[in-house]
């Protein structure tokens, strides 16, 4: 699987890691514009092959009265707008088999949540829209276990899957990430970090998930160099005020300065 294999998307030679970018949930068309035309700008500065990334609806809740999402159509609609103006591909998540042929006709890329990775109904149904399938690496998992997932993946008849590591289960609230599983999981599929899930810190008494995002950096400076072929970033503009994951996203404002240095670190690992 290249990345020639999604529509749309630029600085497939750039030599750069990819980017999956956006906010954690579209809570609105002009929120999603809005960070959607931000994002574009510094990817395009930086020659950064670029996907945005918003979830439609937002299934793992923890609090039955969190923000699940503002209504499936509506959502995969501006998604679907999102691409057609700016002219990059997009990623979402689905949590049903039911949803893998409704996002299908609306995104570029399915992405399989972690807690749900091992479901192989839905692994299948993804695999078999033909689009790119992001899976997300378990956070119960090794990375050993992920080539089963991109297996399913493959027998399904589609060859166009990518791992995704958002972090292993340390104790009850703390994730790390082990960066021996970014060589372990590149052998079977290209592998992304999930920066910002990597640095959350869930099962708070509260039922709303903290975060470390003042980590973000560092967390990213550490994939680059381990040679990670893809970056995942939640951001917002207002990250005290999303309707998910504000905790652990980082604000709009510090894209740019993250990316810069992050791509600076991957040019000289380059030249190594």
């Amino acid at each position: 699987m290249t990345l020639t294999d999604i529509p749309n998307i630029k600085h497939i030679d750039s030599n750069n890691f990819f980017l999956l970018a956006g906010p954690c949930a579209i809570e609105s068309e002009d929120m999603a514009m809005r960070i959607a035309e931000k994002a574009i700008a510094i990817t395009d500065k930086l020659a950064i092959p670029y996907v945005f990334k918003g979830s439609f609806k937002k299934a793992n809740r923890s609090r039955i009265d969190s923000f699940t999402g503002i209504g499936d159509e509506k959502a995969l609609k501006i998604l679907r707008k999102v691409s057609e103006t700016f002219n990059v591909p997009t990623v979402t998540d689905i949590h049903e088999v039911s949803d893998a042929g409704k996002a299908a006709q609306y995104v570029d890329v399915l992405q399989i949540p972690a807690f749900l990775v091992r479901q192989t109904d839905l692994v299948v149904a993804a695999a078999e829209t033909g689009k790119v399938v992001n899976l997300k690496k378990g956070q119960f998992m090794s990375p050993e276990a992920m080539q089963h997932a991109v297996k399913k993946v493959h027998d399904a008849g589609n060859k166009k899957a990518w791992i995704t590591d958002r972090g292993t289960m340390f104790g009850y609230q703390d994730m790390i990430v082990d960066f021996r599983g970014i060589p372990t999981m590149r052998q079977y599929a290209p592998t992304v970090l999930d920066v910002t899930h990597s640095l959350q810190q869930p099962n708070q008494s509260s039922g709303v998930t903290g975060g470390r995002p003042d980590m973000i950096e560092t967390i990213a400076r550490a994939g680059v160099v381990n040679n990670v072929d893809g970056l995942f970033i939640e951001t917002h503009f207002d990250p005290a005020n999303a309707k998910s994951d504000g905790a652990n996203m980082l604000h709009l404002d510090y894209l740019e300065g993250l990316l810069t240095n992050l791509v600076t670190i991957r040019k000289t690992i380059n030249n190594l």
